[in-house]
């Protein structure tokens, strides 16, 4: 459910802005909305769980997310909606930290890298479809409800797992009374919001001074938090984050690897997206079904991950995770290169089986490596933790990339232009246009594929890209050359996203090599804590 809603509203984007008139800002912070709750929510809720009980948090997480998707589901203006999202963040926050404790502290560490399998295979597949369940809804239009049941798909969701909960899942919490620290609650998510909320919202802005301080000042506040947690542990034992947490090495180079696969993974699926469906053109439904390869890879290789090659190569199957899904990257770049606009979804197959793979073999050992040295009490913190960094590699990869891709875009507007030229000039000439008017056209026809790059708010034409020069010509003539600029616009386009992204999967193959690297400081085999288990 919350994998879903991170990405399916993107592909309701066009239905939510015709119904309820939302402008470019709006429809940015109905997704910001959640993102931010989520990430600057998530260690507080993990630590709830521990003190509270980690079945009672995930009921009332789930139970919250389901009445704020129905929320989602029946908004009647931009603000409701942001305002329900919001809220569906929060309630993400409460239940998501549950999950990986629940997993933690219930299993013996004989059958928990099964579960770890399981979970990040479901992590894999949920991450990814979004844009097919959102395109299957939305075309199927089921009950003439438009862009809603992408959220109240959610309902009977979260219905079953409710059920299921109460029925199977068992109570846990600290085996000793822990107090809530509410300082160090304060300052955490102080220090996230911050931190997150510029990287959010930083491109949209379009980077203003005070988004570098926010961000410059949040460091000082996470010291102070820091400080502030070991003398709350010296005085109570009661800290919101255990700090001897990170005295473990499979925990604390853990996360480090896992913020930068997370960044590298958050940059692809986003420009992904937008290659798909404003570059080349794709409905949602299209692109969505281009991704099964990517499914099929990562379901595969998470079974066979855990079951067969942990037991034998140990920490190397996280580096063999890590090079493979840099070859698959690699590979769909010189797909990319060689196919251009011409591109079709089975010739990314393969190169997506690839990289799917490869993230079937690295997300779950990884998410059983950091939890392997965690105590029962720390479950619900670690986890809390583990997902707030999660969440924070997503922000800092979709806020550097936004600014790499969108630049590219911008560099490599002018050459995407100039390949569209040529027939630009053949249509012109064709439907009888006279040279002095083609010059003209095709002048004011780069200068609109420039500037349409430089647009942050893709919904903006620019002045440039008005068809003035058109109505010189006449009548007759207006209607093909009109198609013929619109043809080449597109073309200009798509080479100019194709180019874009092919330099992106270059980048995100290098950080894929950079986790390689980093694998090599985590234990080279997994060691379970005794205490972690409740039998």
């Amino acid at each position: 459910m919350d994998l879903l809603d991170v990405t399916i509203v993107n592909v309701a984007i066009p239905a939510i802005q015709g119904e309820l008139g939302a402008s470019y800002a709006s429809i940015q912070w109905i997704a910001a909305a959640y993102a931010l709750t989520f990430a600057v929510v998530l260690i507080t809720g993990g630590r709830l769980g521990d003190i509270f009980g980690r079945r009672r948090l995930f009921l009332i997480g789930m139970t919250g997310f389901t009445v704020a998707s129905l929320l989602c589901g029946i908004s009647t203006g931009p603000g409701m909606l942001i305002g329900a999202r919001a809220f569906q963040g929060f309630m993400a926050a409460i239940m998501v930290p549950q999950i990986l404790a629940i997993v933690h502290v219930t299993f013996p560490p004989s059958e928990r890298g099964k579960v770890f399998a399981l979970y990040g295979g479901i992590s894999g597949l949920a991450a990814i479809s979004g844009p097919l369940v959102g395109g299957l809804l939305i075309k199927g239009d089921v009950f003439g409800w438009g862009w809603r049941p992408i959220f109240l798909v959610n309902i009977p969701v979260g219905i079953l797992g409710i059920i299921a909960t109460v029925v199977y899942v068992r109570e846990s919490k600290a085996p000793h009374a822990l107090k809530l620290d509410l300082v160090g609650v304060g300052l955490v998510t102080t220090g996230l919001l911050m931190l997150v909320y510029p990287l959010v919202q930083g491109r949209e802005l379009g980077w203003p001074w005070w988004t570098y301080a926010s961000m410059a000042a949040s460091v000082p506040l996470f010291a102070v938090f820091v400080w502030y947690e070991g003398v709350k542990t010296r005085r109570d034992g009661s800290p919101l984050v255990e700090l001897g947490l990170f005295r473990a090495r499979s925990f604390s180079a853990g996360m480090l690897v896992l913020l930068l696969f997370q960044g590298c993974m958050a940059a692809f699926f986003l420009t992904w997206s937008l290659y798909q469906q404003l570059g080349l053109g794709w409905e949602p439904l299209h692109a969505g079904l281009a991704g099964v390869p990517f499914t099929i890879g990562v379901s595969v290789a998470a079974g066979a991950s855990i079951q067969l090659l942990v037991p034998r190569l140990g920490r190397k199957v996280l580096s063999l995770g890590a090079l493979v899904m840099a070859s698959g990257m690699l590979a769909y770049a010189v797909v990319v290169d060689h196919y251009g606009t011409a591109i079709s979804a089975w010739h990314m197959a393969v190169p997506l089986f690839v990289a799917g793979a490869g993230m079937g073999m690295l997300l779950p050992p990884l998410a059983d490596t950091v939890l392997s040295g965690v105590a029962e009490k720390d479950a619900g913190s670690a986890s809390g933790v583990l997902n707030a960094v999660n969440q924070l590699g997503n922000a800092v990869g979709i806020a550097l990339i936004g600014v790499v891709f969108f630049g590219l875009m911008t560099a490599q507007a002018g050459a995407a232009a100039s390949a569209a030229e040529p027939q630009l000039r053949r249509d012109l000439a064709a439907a009888g246009v006279p040279a002095p008017y083609q010059d003209q056209m095709v002048t004011g026809f780069r200068d609109c594929v420039r500037d349409r790059a430089e647009e942050e708010d893709p919904a903006i034409v620019p002045a440039s890209c008005d068809d003035a020069p058109l109505r010189a010509l006449p009548q007759p003539m207006q209607d093909q050359v009109r198609k013929a600029v619109q043809d080449a616009g597109r073309e200009a386009g798509a080479t100019d996203f194709a180019r874009s992204f092919e330099r992106t999967l270059y980048g995100v193959a290098g950080g894929m090599g950079l986790v390689f690297l980093l694998v090599l400081a985590l234990p080279k085999r997994i060691e379970h804590h005794e205490g972690a288990h409740v039998g």
